[in-house]
């Protein structure tokens, strides 16, 4: 099973543990509780690819959004596959430290690691202050950041599809399929590790 790392950034109460418990449990709380410094989950996946299916164990990491916590985010930071990079559409504040975020993960994990941003709690309209304009507005200067997610952890609405998303993102980034024998391996590599037939081109797995 494909093992990968995934880091969930943001303000305090901007839905990260929110997001985390309705992907991992499809469950929601109306008083969910603030994550302390650093929560953990692990989810089990499969994913449809081009010629077999992908099996995959997600390790999420819920990081409490305090300053006074930052200091653990880059040890954490480092070795992720991906990241997710919360706001909440009803508080306008929660921008406001995502570029220290971002600057902690560019520094401490991979090179090609898959950033995604979300925007959650889209469910609360009435209560919007943060909109779809103003969101690509505050993102349009990071090139990477080519699509916003929208998310409501309350209805469930887009937050499997996020993930999914992301994790398709990871193959692509890390893993490529052998035209000979259907393995699939680590895009590094120049020769199979299952049958050793040499790379003459990358074959995405999905």
């Amino acid at each position: 099973m494909l093992k990968y790392k995934i880091i969930i950034a943001g303000a305090k109460n901007a839905g990260k543990t929110s997001l985390i418990a309705r992907f991992c449990d499809n469950v929601f709380k109306e008083d969910m509780k603030t994550t302390i410094g650093v929560d953990f989950k692990r989810k089990s996946m499969t994913v449809k690819g081009a010629h077999k299916d992908l099996s995959l164990e997600l390790n999420i990491w819920d990081f409490a959004g305090e300053e006074k916590y930052r200091t653990l985010f880059p040890a954490y930071a480092n070795g992720a596959s991906a990241a997710f990079i919360l706001f909440d559409t009803t508080g306008r504040e929660t921008l406001k430290d995502i570029d220290s975020w971002l600057e902690i993960i560019d520094e401490n994990a991979y090179s090609n690691i898959v950033k995604q941003v979300i925007a959650a709690k889209i469910d609360l309209k009435s209560e919007r202050e943060v909109s779809k304009k103003d969101a690509e507005d505050f993102f349009k200067k990071y090139e990477w950041c080519t699509d916003i997610i929208s998310t409501s952890s309350k209805t469930g609405e887009n937050v499997e599809e996020a993930f999914i998303l992301v994790v398709k993102k990871i193959i692509k980034n890390n893993l490529q399929i052998c035209k000979s024998c259907g393995e699939v391996f680590n895009k590094k590599l120049k020769n199979c590790q299952y049958c050793g037939e040499k790379v003459e081109a990358e074959l995405s797995p999905i």
